[in-house]
């Protein structure tokens, strides 16, 4: 990829750059201008919750404006509702969101998705990129309007909410919804409202630096400790976008990504509704979502890390159902991306249709011990394959862990780190086995 894009969009320390106000000027002007070559005539701009959301949308908006094309400001709202809301009003070219996900407030981003509500494809991305980094030119000529979309919440809402069998329960289902004090902090309470569900909502109530502070999809523990001491049915955590969601069992597990997929593909299967029999993860994967999908014979397509990927995959096979491991599910005959709330309702509603706990259904994916570490690297990105400590220590704990295991080392797409993930039969031999990998890094990157 190129140099400012990752894996999901621009991010990096707000005020720093590349997420200064210079840079979303000039990103604002590519993104305007790829607009106006398409034929379209808006761009919608939502964030999340960070106290850097507010500057880095006005400028923006204002490099969108320069260029002719007119602004519609969605305010704080779901990554996946600004997707919608580019699917949904038909002038609508792009759409941009400033958001670092589950990332700490310091941190921000800007992603993009296209007219249609996709992500951009890595040659338009390359496009937008080489206008921010070497175009000198200045737009002239006339200039957009900026408006507030004053219901986009609603809209929202009632997009996730369609086509859901939850009105007629006879009982309604008692759930904890933590908000990570961040995009979904007002809609969760809009789509999981008294008339339908019986929940209690946490971490709403958010302040600009508290997003992702200890809660969410990436801190589950509060959510775990609450559905055991209320006797909830399910716990719903989302990130600081509400794109990934972590669902929390009545016994208090933590259900992630790998399962969710596993429960909502065998629904699917069971319904007629997964089309081409395929089901999309990553290369993160667990190995018990592989084993689970072989038992109920069903296609498992892998590819690289990153929802964009994933999605690329689905479209290439015909899937429907695809995510991974972190809690980005795509129902692509819904969605153009993964958005943790209409994942919480799909999960649901395998829970009304088939009258079974969420325990239970999780129990068709044994879980296989895996460890993931984080290692702090510069910029640089050398090939560690090509440093022999590292590729012999590698090596010498796959032979060790033989067809029982593996062993996976990527670079973030989004942070300055190197993650090691070791899976295996045995918590402690490959806790072991990451730390030793971990720390043959640490002394030679």
């Amino acid at each position: 990829m190129g140099r400012l894009f990752g894996t999901d969009g621009i991010r990096g320390v707000a005020n720093q750059y590349p997420i200064t106000c210079e840079v979303a000027l000039k990103t604002g002007q590519a993104v305007g201008l790829f607009t106006k070559e398409n034929g379209y005539k808006m761009v919608i701009i939502g964030k999340d919750t960070r106290i850097s959301g507010d500057m880095l949308e006005s400028a923006l908006a204002a490099g969108v404006s320069s260029t002719g094309i007119d602004v519609l400001l969605a305010g704080v709202i779901p990554t996946p509702g600004v997707a919608y809301l580019c699917s949904s009003i038909k002038d609508a070219g792009a759409g941009i969101v400033i958001s670092a996900s589950h990332n700490p407030y310091q941190d921000n981003g800007i992603k993009i998705f296209k007219y249609g509500g996709e992500k951009l494809s890595d040659e338009q991305e390359n496009q937008i990129e080489d206008y921010i980094l070497g175009s000198n030119d200045t737009p002239r000529g006339n200039v957009g309007k900026i408006t507030v979309i004053s219901d986009s919440l609603e809209r929202h809402s009632d997009f996730l909410l369609a086509g859901f069998p939850f009105k007629k329960l006879d009982k309604k289902l008692k759930m904890i919804i933590d908000s990570s004090n961040g995009a979904a902090s007002k809609i969760a309470r809009m789509v999981f409202n008294d008339n339908l569900f019986d929940a209690r909502f946490i971490h709403d109530s958010p302040d600009g630096k508290n997003i992702n502070d200890g809660c969410g999809s990436q801190h589950t523990q509060e959510l775990q400790r609450l559905v055991v001491k209320e006797k909830a049915d399910i716990g719903l955590a989302f990130d600081g976008d509400a794109d990934r969601l972590i669902a929390v069992d009545e016994n208090g597990t933590e259900i992630t990504g790998d399962r969710i997929l596993a429960v909502c593909a065998k629904f699917a299967k069971e319904r007629g509704r997964l089309n081409n029999n395929t089901v999309v993860s990553t290369i993160m994967s667990n190995i018990g979502l592989s084993r689970t999908l072989d038992s109920l014979e069903i296609c498992h397509i892998k590819s690289d890390v990153g929802d964009r990927k994933v999605l690329e995959a689905m479209k290439r096979s015909g899937a429907v159902i695809g995510g991974e491991d972190s809690g980005h599910t795509i129902f692509l005959d819904y969605h153009t991306t993964g958005d943790g709330i209409f994942s919480a309702l799909r999960l649901l509603e395998v829970m009304v249709e088939t009258g079974q706990s969420l325990s239970s259904l999780a129990s068709i994916m044994t879980v296989y011990p895996q460890i993931l570490m984080n290692v702090e690297v510069d910029k640089s990105r050398p090939d560690f394959m090509q440093i022999n400590t590292i590729a012999n220590t590698i090596k010498a704990v796959e032979r060790k862990l033989g067809d029982t295991g593996r062993v996976l080392i990527r670079y973030s797409g989004t942070q300055p780190l190197i993650r090691v993930m070791v899976e295996g039969p045995d918590q402690n031999q490959i806790k072991r086995y990451c730390h030793d990998i971990c720390e043959i890094i640490k002394k030679n990157i």
